[in-house]
């Protein structure tokens, strides 16, 4: 089986490369990213190329199957419709080029934020991203588009990726002392380790499945609790203050994405990962105390 790989140098991919070129029933990885990626292998050949490129359809030919992970997740200064063009539209080019290549194995790494709040939610729950949430509402038209035009593949929605690899904003946020102050009881929220997510995406490309699956590590947790288990002096901040010192910063320097990424912990939300557990196999390795340790 030969692999085409987009976001060849994303976080994710360093925790995926090793699994896909592990695999005996895997003869290549074709990777493509906008930087190179920071692994080696026999079976890796890594390009730099634009998802929206036409390029793309030559380095998919002989390939048996995609993994999508190239999104635009911090905009940072970037124009919303630029981000939208790449995320959106490139994503869209990078499945009918696939189709038209012949290739049926089709993965593509959406996010729990698709369904924007809700505790213990299957796949069947309502899509209703944060509104102001650019990467949950993109995440949200491919999806509803994938599932129109390419209902065979694979859309996996995994909670807050974590571990060695992972963005380094979100370490930055665990890391820093102060916490929202909201009304109890907090939200609950879950998250999921790279290594599993990994494990996810290649059972993926080796099973026959389709359609959306959950990915979250056991346990669930609030921001608050995650900030005073590890500061002995937590600072606690009320919610208005911290989008208004977050919406300057975004502003001014284009630190963190945009303000809406920090609506998300006034919402519970909880994920059932029933499905793949039945029809993946899948059983992550790492809780959600131990994935949290794993960024400490």
């Amino acid at each position: 089986m030969r692999i085409f790989l987009s976001g060849a140098a994303s976080h994710l991919a360093q925790a995926l490369l090793p699994k896909l070129c592990a695999l005996p029933q895997i003869n290549a990885v074709i990777g493509v990213d906008l930087k190179i990626a920071g692994f080696s292998h026999p079976k890796f050949t890594a390009h730099i190329a634009d998802i929206r490129s036409p390029e793309c359809a030559g380095l998919m030919q002989s390939c048996d199957a995609l993994a999508h992970l190239a999104f635009i997740v911090l905009r940072g200064k970037m124009p919303a419709t630029t981000m939208q063009d790449i995320n959106v539209e490139g994503t869209r080019r990078l499945f009918s080029m696939a189709r038209q290549m012949g290739i049926t194995r089709l993965v593509h790494l959406s996010s729990a934020a698709v369904y924007g709040q809700g505790e213990n939610l299957q796949e069947g729950a309502a899509l209703q991203p944060l509104p102001d949430f650019l990467y949950g509402q993109h995440k949200l038209q491919l999806e509803t588009w994938l599932g129109n035009e390419f209902p065979e593949a694979v859309r996996l929605r995994p909670h807050i990726i974590l571990g060695p690899h992972c963005q380094p904003l979100l370490l930055k946020i665990l890391r820093q002392p102060c916490y929202v102050s909201l009304a109890d009881p907090q939200p609950q929220l879950q998250c999921v380790h790279e290594a599993d997510v990994a494990d996810a995406i290649v059972a993926s490309l080796i099973k026959d499945v389709s359609g959306p699956i959950n990915l979250a590590a056991p346990g669930n947790f609030s921001f608050k609790q995650l900030i005073t288990e590890s500061h002995a002096h937590p600072i606690a901040m009320p919610y208005k203050s911290a989008k208004m010192a977050l919406s300057m910063a975004w502003r001014f320097t284009g630190f963190g994405g945009e303000p809406a990424w920090l609506d998300g912990i006034q919402y519970p939300l909880t994920l059932d990962c029933s499905r793949a557990q039945q029809v993946l196999s899948w059983q992550p390795k790492f809780d959600a105390q131990a994935t949290l340790a794993s960024v400490k």
